[in-house]
């Protein structure tokens, strides 16, 4: 039996686990898909030795950049945007070889423009600068977008603080959450932005897809903003990487 699984902290969110043992179930296909837990990305390497089959994983928050002085090869599409969420696993020479992929950019941007067909807003704001924004980055610039980053901590030309938000809040129509502020059980939580000055020409999106109706998203809602869950970008990225790991 195949072994796949997904890396990341915390993970009880994560439906992952459920969908890809479902979808094996379905097709016949004899694998199983695991949750590993882990806080330090070096127990990484006793994952590696605990599952001698393991032949693909899904990595999630907080370790899409800190994976990759793990991996042996990383797509060039993956080294642009500076994190990873695919891995494939291969041998050779009875060692193991790891390539790191990124399909979040593949899912968001592909969600985004079934999200927003038409009158795509040309500026963008991106709240959190983690790795899942870095993809969010990359597919956002590929629309020809001008983009901002809003972090508590700005270290670059095109990044800003919270409290700047304010100012540029109304030319800045598309906002993209790619912090795991609201996501469950925590869902209460949300990104301190001022959410009194959005309007019906608003997008909010979420990349959190648990809850289905984020704090962030609601607040949105309430101010008359059209509103979308992370759940069709992360059913596209796991869909690229069924392909990625040639499950059959």
């Amino acid at each position: 039996m195949k072994t796949y699984g997904i890396i990341g902290y915390p993970l009880a969110h994560s439906c992952s686990p459920s969908y890809f043992n479902d979808w094996f179930k379905q097709e016949g296909i004899d694998a199983e898909f695991l949750p590993f837990e882990i806080e330090n990305i070096q127990q990484l390497e006793t994952i590696l030795e605990e599952y001698p089959h393991l032949s693909g994983f899904n990595v999630t928050i907080p370790h899409k950049q800190n994976i990759l002085p793990y991996l042996h090869e990383i797509s060039e599409e993956a080294q642009k945007i500076g994190a990873v969420n695919c891995v494939k696993i291969s041998r050779q020479n009875g060692k193991l070889w790891l390539s790191g992929y990124n399909t979040d950019m593949f899912g968001f941007r592909h969600s985004l423009l079934e999200f927003i067909p038409h009158n795509m807003p040309k500026k963008a704001l991106i709240l959190g600068n983690g790795g899942a924004a870095k993809a969010v980055h990359y597919a956002l610039k590929s629309l020809g977008m001008e983009v901002l980053t809003v972090s508590r901590h700005p270290q670059k030309q095109d990044e800003i603080t919270y409290a700047e938000v304010r100012k540029i809040i109304a030319e800045f129509r598309l906002i993209v959450n790619t912090t795991p502020l609201g996501t469950w059980p925590h869902t209460e939580d949300c990104p301190d932005i001022p959410y009194e000055l959005l309007s019906a020409e608003h997008y909010l999106y979420d990349l959190v897809y648990n809850p289905e109706v984020t704090q962030f998203m609601e607040q949105g809602r309430t101010a008359g903003a059209s509103t979308c869950n992370g759940h069709a970008m992360w059913l596209g990225q796991a869909k690229k990487n069924w392909k990625i790991w040639e499950i059959s």
